[in-house]
C-alpha cells in the first residue's frame, strides 16, 4: 500500500493491508470470517445541556474489556450513533473492547463547548458504570472521525487538564482541527469530497463567537500545550482537503514528545476513511499494541 507514514517509534508497526482485506467492505469480510456475536445496548445519560445517548458494543458475555470511546463525524452539525455503527462493531469484534459510541450534542442548537463536555461526561460515566457492561476502566482509549476526531482529541486535553480521565491512546480519522482553515488542501486538485466552504459553515455553527476559534478545546492545532497527550494515531485520506492540517498536527505532537504515528491512504475520500477496512484494521492494531503493557505503540 502506498501509504504515507511517520512515527516517533524507531520501528513502527507494519501498515500494509492484505489485498483482499483492502478491497472488500467491512461487512462482507466480517460475514466470511464468522465474527463473534456482538451485543448492542443503548443507554441514555445526562449530558452538558441535554440528555445524550450512548451505544455500547461488546462481545457476548465478555468481561474485563478495555473501553473505546467513539465519536461519529458530521462536522459538528449532523451525524448520529448510526454513523458510528460500522466502526463500533469492527472494534468490538477485532480488539475486543467495550465500545461506547457517544451521541454528543450538535450545533447550531448546542454550540461549543457542548460536544466536548458531553464527551467528558461520557468518559466519567465509563469510569463509574463500564464494569456493569463488561468494561475495565484500567484501559480507556478514544477514536473519532471528522468532527468526532477533534472531539476525541479534545477529550484527551480535558482529561489531562482536569486530571480525572486518563486516555491510554487515541486514533483520529481525518480530524477537523483548525477553525482558521488556513491549512486546507486544494479541493479541486485533490478531488476532495468536502470543500472549504462546507468546513467554514460547520465551524460558524459550532463556534459562533470569534474568540472561541482560538480556544485549545476548539482549535487543537493552535494549542501550545500538547505535551502529556496519549499515544496518537492519525489517519488521513489523500482525497481530502483536511489531510494537510491533520499531518501538520501529527508533526506538532511529535515535536511535543507525544508518541505519534500518521498514515495517509491514497485514493480514499474524507467520508470513506471512516469505514475504510485497512484504516480500521490499522487502528485496531494500534490500540491492541497500546493495550499490551509490554509493547510500545
Amino acid at each position: 500500500m502506498d501509504a504515507f507514514k511517520r512515527s516517533t517509534s524507531p520501528t513502527p508497526p507494519a501498515i500494509e493491508a492484505a489485498p483482499d482485506e483492502a478491497a472488500q467492505p467491512v461487512s462482507a469480510r466480517a460475514a466470511q470470517s464468522d465474527p463473534p456475536l456482538i451485543e448492542v445496548t443503548d443507554v441514555t445519560i445526562e449530558g452538558y445541556v441535554q440528555d445524550i445517548g450512548l451505544r455500547l458494543y461488546r462481545r457476548a458475555n465478555a468481561t474485563g474489556l478495555p473501553v473505546l470511546l467513539y465519536f461519529h463525524g458530521g462536522g459538528f452539525v449532523r451525524g448520529s450513533l448510526d454513523d458510528g455503527d460500522v466502526a463500533g462493531r469492527f472494534f468490538a469484534e477485532r480488539l475486543p473492547a467495550l465500545v461506547v459510541s457517544v451521541g454528543y450534542s450538535l450545533a447550531p442548537e448546542f454550540p461549543f463547548p457542548a460536544a466536548p463536555e458531553d464527551a467528558h461526561r461520557a468518559a466519567l460515566w465509563v469510569l463509574t458504570r463500564a464494569r456493569a457492561f463488561g468494561g475495565s476502566t484500567k484501559r480507556i482509549v478514544a477514536a473519532g472521525h471528522d468532527a468526532g476526531g477533534q472531539i476525541a482529541n479534545v477529550l484527551a486535553f480535558i482529561g489531562r487538564d482536569r486530571g480525572d480521565v486518563r486516555l491510554a491512546a487515541q486514533a483520529l480519522f481525518a480530524p477537523m482541527l483548525d477553525p482558521s482553515l488556513t491549512r486546507l488542501g486544494d479541493e479541486r486538485r485533490l478531488g476532495s469530497d468536502i470543500t472549504a466552504r462546507e468546513c467554514a459553515a460547520c465551524y460558524r455553527a459550532y463556534l459562533p463567537e470569534a474568540a472561541q476559534r482560538m480556544h485549545p478545546y476548539a482549535a487543537p492545532l493552535e494549542s501550545s500545550r500538547l505535551a502529556g497527550l496519549p499515544p496518537t494515531l492519525i489517519v488521513t485520506a489523500q482525497n481530502d482537503v483536511l489531510h494537510i492540517e491533520a499531518e501538520k498536527y501529527a508533526s506538532r505532537l511529535i515535536d511535543a514528545g507525544v508518541r505519534t504515528q500518521v498514515v495517509r491512504y491514497p485514493s480514499v475520500s474524507h467520508a470513506q476513511i471512516a469505514s475504510h477496512p485497512a484504516a480500521l484494521s490499522e487502528a485496531a492494531r494500534f490500540f491492541q499494541c497500546c493495550f499490551d503493557a509490554s509493547a510500545q505503540c
